[in-house]
């Protein structure tokens, strides 16, 4: 039995192609794109589904892989595994946000620690906020739900010279300012009571001047908004859930699923 060198590049391009756009959602999505998860665990992931999903899916062009079209293709699946990922990692920005703009109205700005998903420093109130939507996320199975809509995305969109236009990229860039908006959102009722006892405290010192009223209010400061979070942590998860199903809903509409 003989193969001619284009027949072997036909089946690899068959699992090449599906797989490009499944490993680039795993390398990017929230959680499991961590410095923690090994690379490797993602590369096998996306190869085993790959391999149980690779014979339920459409005929692929007839473009030769090593091509400069068979490129172009590699590039566009890479991309739509990349913008999902991206969306969700908007998400999940929400809830840093949120974390931050507690941390620095409550005076915990400085107690800083690395961030294992983006590898930069965020505030301890931030990081609190990000595992707690990580382990919220798992909880729902939305990392199913993902890979489900990836997987239906290659129904919607073929693997093909077209994919992904600009008003597609435009969509999610528009988008992109509710990470900002929700965050705030979410923190707005913790910061705007710490709001009112700074203002109490700025009353009081202006009564007693004698009174060192901001050496106590830094610890009444940490102490009330500890325990706001502590309070406010299930509603807080709720609308972090709120805005998962936004950006869920986003994705449906990019992948066109």
């Amino acid at each position: 039995m003989e193969f001619t060198e284009q027949e072997i590049l036909n089946k690899i391009a068959l699992f090449f192609w599906p797989m490009v756009r499944i490993s680039a959602l795993f390398m990017a999505i929230p959680v499991f794109s961590a410095r923690s998860a090994p690379v490797k665990v993602r590369i096998m992931i996306s190869f085993f589904i790959t391999l149980i999903v690779m014979p339920f899916l459409p005929a692929l062009p007839n473009v030769e892989l090593m091509s400069y079209y068979g490129v172009l293709i590699t590039f566009q699946q890479m991309v739509i595994g990349l913008i999902s990922a991206f969306i969700l990692q908007m998400v999940f920005s929400v809830m840093l946000v949120a974390g931050q703009s507690i941390a620095y109205s409550m005076g915990l700005g400085f107690a800083s620690m690395v961030d294992p998903a983006s590898g930069v420093q965020v505030p301890v109130v931030a990081q609190i906020f990000v595992v707690s939507a990580s382990l919220f996320f798992i909880s729902m199975n939305a990392h199913l739900l993902a890979i489900e809509i990836i997987i239906q995305s290659f129904s919607s969109l073929p693997i093909a010279l077209v994919s992904i236009n600009m008003a597609d990229l435009w969509i999610v860039i528009m988008w992109s300012g509710q990470m900002f908006a929700g965050g705030v959102l979410l923190a707005l009722p913790i910061m705007a009571t710490i709001l009112f006892i700074n203002i109490s405290f700025g009353v009081a010192s202006k009564a007693a001047p004698q009174i060192q009223i901001f050496g106590i209010g830094f610890p009444i400061f940490i102490m009330t908004g500890l325990i706001l979070i502590w309070v406010m942590i299930p509603n807080l998860l709720t609308g972090f859930s709120l805005i998962l199903i936004d950006g869920f809903d986003l994705v449906k509409q990019v992948l066109r699923v």
